[in-house]
């Protein structure tokens, strides 16, 4: 049989209190995160992350003092390669899981997979919109860790995937009839926020955002008042807008409640368990946004995860290398793009 390993990059979060500071240490010292050399962003990633460690503690502590990211995205590759084992039963598949800045770390999984001694390996990003900050930064720690056998495809993203599309807009069907379909609202979909100087060097990851939110609008029945805003900023920065926040107080201001759709999540975790259910859920009461209601990250959802199996199996059907998944190509401008094939590439 052929094996196939299969490789789900997250971010990662800490499994403690204590694991905090070291888990915000190695995300700023990424030079994707912060781009500076590393003799000066090693001191102020140390710097930050001291600075930063109580109030992301009191944010841990909200959720029973770990991050749930990690074994929710366990339960995703065990959902994965049952999935693909059925579609494939002449694979003999395994999923893998790799995180950027907490266990378990590349270099770790690097080995197990290198044991697996697999044919052919697909990197599978759980971030469906690309960005250099996640994408690009967890598949750079991959190729310094992995020295193992197999021929390697990347399906760089999924912004418009039929199975994403259709469980999100599930997702939002299903939270409006739970909360007996009230009218007036204003969907909001609510995407981890950029400085906007990254997107104007080339970043696709909004027109991606956009592009995913265009789509699950399209599958969703009757018309909606619709917008895309982004959350957890933080510096002094200019970052992409219209923020989160602004949005919360704008439908309350119109007298308006909110379904709040974490779009770019896939896994609930402190920007979704914290951010939007405690400190949005707070402002939209101060504000009169009522109801402000909260859409689940997808997790296990059967169509993703249908949605990932077909994008693995479609890899092994091209040539190695970094290609998106689907219809979707970046515009020519988005010169960072990641994936090979896409016209932003070509125009890089």
């Amino acid at each position: 049989m052929t094996r196939l390993a299969v490789v789900l990059f997250n971010l990662g979060g800490p499994d403690s209190l204590k694991a905090v500071r070291p888990f915000l240490f190695n995300l700023f010292k990424d030079p994707a995160i912060i781009s500076l050399p590393a003799i000066a962003r090693y001191p102020l990633a140390a710097l930050i992350s001291t600075t930063r460690e109580k109030t992301a503690q009191a944010n841990y502590k909200v959720m029973g003092g770990r991050s749930p990211l990690t074994p929710e995205t366990v339960a995703q590759a065990a959902a994965l390669e049952a999935a693909l084992r059925t579609a494939r039963p002449d694979l003999d598949a395994k999923v893998f899981v790799a995180m950027r800045y907490w266990t378990p770390f590349a270099s770790e999984t690097a080995r197990q997979v290198a044991a697996f001694a697999p044919d052919e390996i697909v990197l599978l990003p759980l971030y469906p919109q690309f960005s250099t900050t996640t994408t690009a930064s967890s598949l750079k720690d991959w190729a310094r860790s992995y020295r193992g056998p197999g021929r390697s495809r990347t399906v760089c993203c999924y912004p418009t995937e039929e199975g994403l599309i259709e469980a999100h807009a599930r997702a939002i069907e299903t939270c409006w009839d739970k909360a007996g379909r009230p009218k007036g609202l204003r969907l909001l979909f609510s995407a981890h926020g950029l400085p906007q100087k990254v997107v104007d060097d080339g970043d696709p990851y909004q027109a991606q955002v956009e592009a995913t939110a265009a789509a699950v609008v399209a599958r969703l029945p009757g018309e909606w008042d619709w917008r895309i805003c982004y959350q957890s900023r933080v510096g002094p920065m200019k970052w992409l807008g219209p923020s989160t926040d602004e949005e919360v107080r704008r439908a309350g201001a119109e007298g308006r409640g909110v379904l709040v759709s974490p779009i770019a999540f896939v896994s609930e975790h402190v920007e979704t368990l914290v951010e939007l259910d405690h400190e949005y859920a707070q402002l939209a009461a101060s504000v009169g946004c009522e109801p402000y209601l909260r859409v689940p990250a997808l997790g296990v959802d059967a169509a993703f995860i249908e949605g990932l199996a077909r994008s693995v199996l479609q890899a092994l059907t091209r040539p190695g290398g970094a290609q998106p998944q689907g219809a979707w190509r970046c515009p020519a401008s988005h010169g960072r793009c990641g994936g090979e094939s896409c016209p932003g590439k070509e125009a890089a």
